[in-house]
C-alpha cells in the first residue's frame, strides 16, 4: 500500500472517529453522579465507549476506503481476482477482540467487588415495595419510617429491598445501580452518596396500572444535617405524646400527599379528608378508632363511596405498633377537632 492510500485511510478513520466522539461526548447520556459506585460503574461505561470508539474508526475507515479504492469502474463487469485468507490477519482479529472482551471483564469484575464492600459501619436502611409506593425503614432508629429517602453523604449505606405484592425495581439513577424488589427474598444494595441533592427514586419493573406513578425521591444531606433530622424523627416518634408522635408519622410517611387534615396543613384530594373521620366511621357502621386502624393496615377492606380501591398501598401495615398507635389517636383527636 501506497504511503497516499495510508494517508486517506488514517484520514478516513480520524473523521470516523471524530463524528463518533461527538455523538458519544457532546449529548448529555448520563445522569449526574451522586455516588462513589456510579463513578465506578460510568469509568466502566466510558471505557467500553472509547474501545467502541476506537474500533469504529478502524474499521469504518477500511470499508469508506475500500468503497472509494476497489470499487468497480463503469463498464467493467469482470469477476475479481480470487484470493486466498491472511492467516496472520485473521489470528490479529480473533486475538484484539479476545484481549479487549478480557480487559472489560477483568475491570468489571475489580468494579463489582469494590462496589459491593459495605466496609465496617454501614448506615442499615430497609427498602419496602409496594403497590404503587415506597417506604423507607431505619432498624437502627427505632424503626423510624419515611417516604423520602434520606441519606448523609460520605457515608456507606447498605439498602436491603423487598417486596409486599408484586415485583418492583428500585433504582435511582443518579446512585448508578438498581436492584429487583421481589417478595420473600432480601437482597441488598450498597451505595455511597457523595454529592448533596434530591434525586428520583423510581420503580423500572412493570408493576401493575399505577406503575408510572411508583414515585419518591432520595436526599442526600450533609452528615450534621442528617444526624440532626434523624434524632429529631427518633425523639418525635418515640414521644410519649400521641399527637407529637403521630404528627411525625404522618409527615413522615407522605399521608399529607394524598389527604386532607387541617391540623396537618394538609390539603390532599387523591384519598378521602380525613377531618372527616368520624362522619366516615358512622357510615361504615364501625367504631371510630377500629375504623381508622383498619383504614390504615388493610385500606381496601372498606373504601369510602367515591374514592376506587387499590389506591392507598398497604405498606403502612408495617409501622412499628406503637409509630400505628401514635398515629391512630393522632388522626382522631385531629378529625374530632377538625
Amino acid at each position: 500500500m501506497r504511503k497516499g492510500q495510508i494517508l486517506s485511510l488514517v484520514g478516513i478513520g480520524v473523521v470516523a472517529g471524530g463524528i463518533a466522539t461527538a455523538v458519544a461526548v457532546v449529548p448529555t447520556w448520563l445522569p449526574t453522579r451522586a455516588s462513589v459506585e456510579a463513578g465506578r460503574i460510568d469509568d466502566v461505561i466510558w471505557m467500553t465507549i472509547i474501545i467502541s470508539i476506537v474500533i469504529f474508526s478502524v474499521v469504518g475507515g477500511v470499508i469508506v476506503y475500500e468503497v472509494i479504492r476497489f470499487r468497480a469502474r463503469p463498464g467493467d463487469d469482470s469477476d475479481g481476482p480470487p484470493v486466498h485468507g491472511h492467516t496472520g490477519l485473521e489470528i490479529t482479529w480473533t486475538l484484539i477482540p479476545l484481549g479487549i472482551v478480557t480487559a472489560i471483564a477483568i475491570f468489571s469484575a475489580i468494579v463489582l467487588s469494590r462496589n459491593g464492600n459495605a466496609g465496617v459501619d454501614p448506615l442499615r436502611v430497609d427498602v419496602i415495595a409496594q403497590q404503587y409506593s415506597w417506604t423507607f425503614a431505619y432498624p437502627d432508629a427505632h424503626g423510624l419510617t419515611s417516604s423520602v429517602l434520606r441519606l448523609p453523604k460520605g457515608r456507606s449505606v447498605v439498602l436491603t429491598i423487598t417486596s409486599k405484592d408484586v415485583i418492583h425495581s428500585f433504582w435511582v439513577p443518579n446512585f448508578g445501580q438498581k436492584q429487583d424488589a421481589v417478595p420473600g427474598l432480601h437482597p441488598t444494595l450498597h451505595i455511597t452518596p457523595d454529592r448533596l441533592g434530591t434525586f428520583p427514586v423510581v420503580c423500572v419493573e412493570l408493576c401493575g396500572l399505577g406503575h408510572a406513578l411508583m414515585r419518591s425521591e432520595a436526599i442526600v444531606m450533609t452528615p450534621t444535617a442528617f444526624d440532626k433530622w434523624l434524632k429529631s424523627q427518633q425523639t418525635a416518634v418515640t414521644s410519649p405524646s400521641a399527637s407529637v408522635s403521630g404528627a411525625a408519622v404522618f409527615k413522615n410517611n407522605g399521608c399529607g400527599a394524598c389527604h386532607t387534615l387541617t391540623a396537618a396543613a394538609t390539603t390532599g384530594k387523591i384519598g378521602p379528608d380525613l377531618d372527616k373521620l368520624p362522619q366516615w366511621a358512622a357510615q361504615a357502621k364501625q367504631p371510630l378508632e377500629s375504623f381508622v386502624k383498619t383504614s390504615i393496615v388493610d385500606p381496601n377492606a372498606y373504601v369510602q363511596p367515591g374514592f376506587p380501591k387499590n389506591v392507598m398501598p398497604g405498606t403502612f401495615a408495617s409501622l412499628p405498633p406503637q409509630q400505628l398507635d401514635a398515629l391512630v389517636q393522632y388522626l382522631i383527636s385531629s378529625s374530632k377537632k377538625g
